[in-house]
């Protein structure tokens, strides 16, 4: 198992396997790496460095971009990924109804899907004049593929969207009238220059759900809560600027072309991966983990 310096485990990966898109959402922050860094990953790439990380006990896989589903051998990658107890991928959704049937064949467990409002316009303005209904369609085409739970990230903007959440918990239940099949995941803006006036703090809305909760549920993954309401269960997701977060973070990174990143925040200390092998292989992921510090201290 890898273990740092701080004693985290690493038990969960996100591969980020391009960083194109075809939206332009006002807040995106593209996993925390530069765009236009050149070519991509091959599907052989991809699938020795996740064997690498399944061999050190890494549980969790997620497939992110950019908007991963722009990979026309987005299925050939999965199917070349290693046995993990889960693969999961996020998504804006645009794409998906075409591929969902695909991707749950080749091996996919379930789907992140962000999606911020169920308002039209709301939702072209956020993304840069995205479609909402090709996203509902996906999400239909995930939930029929058993893609499940599929969690709908909602990112709140203030004065913009801060006033749904009720709404799209609602819409959302009828997917869990047998079992939860749909979880709300509510996050909050990061504080990037030029969103200062949409940002809002989310935990006056958790304080809400709390207060109702049939159950309350803390993920190991930065200490998340969730919350069991009559409609499905609802998360949330802070900001990450803490020092709880940076504790409990079990994660790891790797950019579209090939390097380990070993904190979101940071792009000092990447670690070139990409055409090693083996040992080799292996003796840079491990540098990578002793790489890793809370960028958030005490």
């Amino acid at each position: 198992m890898l273990i740092d310096r701080f004693g985290r485990k690493i038990t969960n990966l996100r591969i980020a396997v391009t960083d194109k898109c075809n939206l332009r959402c006002i807040y995106c922050h593209h996993e925390g790496v530069e765009c236009n860094l050149g070519k991509e990953m091959s599907v052989d790439e991809i699938g020795v460095i996740s064997k690498a990380f399944y061999d050190f006990g890494v549980k969790k896989v997620k497939i992110t971009g950019g908007e991963p589903l722009l990979r026309k051998d987005i299925v050939e990658i999965i199917s070349s990924m290693p046995p993990f107890k889960e693969i999961s991928i996020t998504t804006n959704g645009t794409l998906l109804a075409k591929l969902a049937d695909d991707l749950k064949d080749a091996g996919l467990s379930r789907v992140n899907v962000s999606l911020d409002t169920l308002d039209g316009e709301k939702y072209r303005w956020i993304t840069g004049n995205g479609d909402i209904e090709k996203v509902m369609d996906g999400i239909e085409a995930a939930y029929n593929a058993g893609l499940t739970p599929i969690k709908i990230n909602v990112v709140v903007l203030k004065s913009v969207n801060d006033k749904e959440v009720d709404e799209m918990l609602k819409f959302f239940s009828e997917y869990n009238k047998n079992g939860v099949n749909v979880i709300l995941q509510v996050i909050e803006l990061l504080k990037l220059p030029g969103l200062e006036k949409y940002y809002y703090d989310i935990s006056k809305i958790e304080k809400e759900y709390a207060s109702k909760a049939k159950k309350v549920f803390v993920r190991v993954m930065h200490r998340r809560k969730q919350y069991l309401v009559d409609e499905g269960i609802i998360e949330f997701v802070k900001p990450l600027d803490n020092t709880e977060f940076c504790m409990n973070c079990n994660r790891i990174r790797v950019t579209p072309d090939g390097k380990i990143k070993p904190c979101l925040l940071r792009n000092d200390n990447l670690v070139d991966v990409r055409g090693l092998n083996g040992n080799k292989l292996k003796d840079a992921i491990k540098k990578a983990v002793m790489l890793r510090e809370p960028f958030f201290k005490p």
